[in-house]
């Protein structure tokens, strides 16, 4: 599975290009595949051509022991499966044919011709409530939102194992009509086809863009629009190229602004030029990610999970993965797609804090930008099929930190092209100095394992939110044993009345939160409280956002956290807290 949670060969997701956009319609041809029997011994190949008529090779194909499953003639990528060993050879010597390569060392499922819809997961509620979590405040998100949490009119595309559009964090955002399954390579757009086959895709479409409704978590652009392109396939959940193709292809007629691409393209880890099958895949999506920025669509992709150094590539042990891995030596000729493909954004993962995440790959010169991934026991918490919600830990969860961005740029950038998004994506980074590592060579503005820098939403929509609508203290004040203390914030230039949702935003470090009782002090001496935790709450530290009704209140004046330490032996302090009218 070549997807990217935690490990080597665990997970992770790669994006692609750009080319002039081809001006002919898209959709897949119909093929005689629709109405063929599967057949033990089928495998898939990419037929490349010159793009506009294909019909010439299409029937080059029929006459040479092969059936058309899925032609894409703006690009000139014919999806064709043959149960023929020689079907690849003799369709190399046609007229008109540039290049042929298997997609797969294993047969194309019998499910590829009459696929299982994926069940629809039976959701549960959460109590949980949104609170400013450890990534998100990374990158300033939290402080972002105050400026803008994204724009309804931008999609972003989740390529991945499928999308839970059911979720409570997800449905408010969720763009069923542009959603589809890809597997196999051909866009199956009945209702449903888009869901999650895993729980990977539901977890880097909550990371995001989950909305910011009281619920749960918070996504780094809660305001845009997420589609679902499914490209992984069910029971292996492997990402082979012609799913990939298709879904770039989806993602360019669609208007997707931003794809998130948390994999690579299976079976092979690299594809090597010097392989006519692997040439074929690298053509073949290469031509649909460059169709897809023709069209305005910036791919994100995730650098991977090996830590690997991906300029200095020397072997690669884990392919191919739908079948026998072997070990072969390779050179930096060999590329991991989408994620290598000139244009396409690559994200390194750090963990909590200006530090690499253990796993992930780097590179000087291939990493573009950092975020962060989750790393051990700090993971990154996030949505999950069924209405329920986890950790992940991967570049693979890095990634949508950087698609978030990207969808907030968009949103502030209405015309920004792709190549204007990459440029903002750069220049907003916070600079991340190498550690004291020696894999990790460049400059402080730029190195191998963090590229840009760590990216950052707040810098990405504007140095700072608008004046007295987010309003911060991180000074921190000590909480003793049977205490009370406050913490004052002073708000200026709001006018008016504050909000019926005022957000009250508390970090506090504290080594047994049941000891603790919370409150927010209005400028007239109002009490509202927060939280009165129950005395055997052992948790440690209190970091959440509560949401309290304060539209009696003047906006402008004083106010005030406070922390009421109800027993003995335990202690700590305010460590931030912020307001957001």
């Amino acid at each position: 599975m070549a997807i990217a949670a935690l490990g080597a060969a665990a997970a992770f997701v790669t994006p692609a290009v750009a080319v002039a956009a081809e001006a002919a319609p898209t959709a897949p041809t119909a093929t005689t595949a629709a109405t063929a029997s599967w057949a033990a011994g089928t495998r898939a190949y990419l037929v490349i051509t010159t793009p506009g008529d294909t019909s010439a090779v299409r029937s080059a194909v029929t006459g040479n022991g092969g059936t058309v499953f899925a032609s894409y003639d703006a690009i000139g990528v014919i999806v064709a499966h043959s149960t023929s060993s020689s079907f690849a050879a003799t369709m190399r010597g046609v007229s008109g044919v540039q290049q042929v390569g298997a997609t797969r060392t294993s047969d194309v499922p019998a499910d590829a011709y009459n696929p299982a819809l994926p069940a629809a997961p039976t959701q549960a509620t959460t109590t949980l409530t949104e609170s400013n979590r450890w990534d998100m405040t990374q990158i300033q998100a939290d402080k972002a939102w105050a400026v803008t949490t994204g724009s309804s009119a931008v999609k972003v595309g989740v390529l991945d194992t499928g999308v839970d559009d059911l979720h409570q964090d997800i449905a408010p955002n969720f763009n069923a009509a542009d959603s589809v399954s890809c597997a196999y390579g051909k866009a199956d757009t009945r209702f449903g086809a888009w869901r999650d086959v895993d729980d990977h895709g539901t977890h880097v479409a909550g990371t995001i863009a989950a909305a910011k409704n009281g619920k749960g978590v918070i996504g780094v652009a809660p305001g845009v629009k997420i589609s679902s392109v499914r490209i992984a396939e069910p029971n292996t959940n492997l990402f082979f190229a012609e799913n990939t193709v298709c879904g770039f292809m989806w993602a360019g007629d669609h208007g997707f602004k931003v794809t998130n691409n948390s994999y690579y393209t299976d079976p092979w880890q690299f594809n090597c030029p010097d392989n006519v099958d692997q040439a074929a895949i690298i053509e073949g999506v290469r031509r649909a990610q460059a169709y897809a920025e023709g069209k305005g669509s910036l791919q994100v992709a995730a650098a991977g999970n090996s830590n690997y150094d991906l300029a200095n590539k020397t072997t690669d042990t884990e392919s191919p993965n739908d079948s026998t891995p072997v070990t072969r030596t390779i050179t930096n000729a060999c590329i991991d797609i989408p994620t290598e493909l000139p244009g396409v954004v690559t994200v390194s993962a750090m963990g909590r804090g200006n530090v690499k995440a253990s796993y992930s790959n780097f590179g000087r010169d291939i990493i573009d930008i950092a975020a962060p991934g989750g790393d051990g026991s700090s993971g990154v918490y996030s949505t999950l099929p069924g209405g329920k919600y986890g950790n992940l830990n991967g570049t693979s969860m890095a990634s949508p930190h950087v698609a978030g961005v990207a969808a907030l740029l968009a949103s502030t950038n209405p015309t920004a092209t792709p190549a204007d998004l990459r440029g903002k994506l750069a220049a907003q980074a916070t600079d991340t100095a190498c550690p004291s590592d020696s894999r990790c060579t460049g400059t402080t503005a730029k190195n191998g394992f963090f590229g840009e820098g760590q990216v950052d939403a707040l810098k990405a929509v504007g140095t700072t939110p608008p004046p007295g609508k987010y309003v911060e203290s991180t000074t921190d004040v000590a909480i003793a044993d049977n205490s009370t203390v406050e913490s004052p914030i002073t708000v200026t230039g709001v006018s008016g009345n504050a909000p019926t949702a005022l957000k009250v935003g508390v970090d506090i470090k504290h080594t047994y939160r049941g000891d603790l009782v919370l409150s927010l002090v209005a400028p007239d001496g109002t009490v509202y409280t927060l939280e009165d935790f129950a005395n055997n709450d052992g948790t440690d530290n209190v970091a959440k956002t509560y949401t309290v009704d304060a539209s009696s209140e003047t906006a402008s004046g004083t106010w005030k956290l406070r922390v009421r330490d109800v027993a003995s032996q335990d202690t700590g302090k305010i460590d931030a807290w912020n307001l957001t009218f």
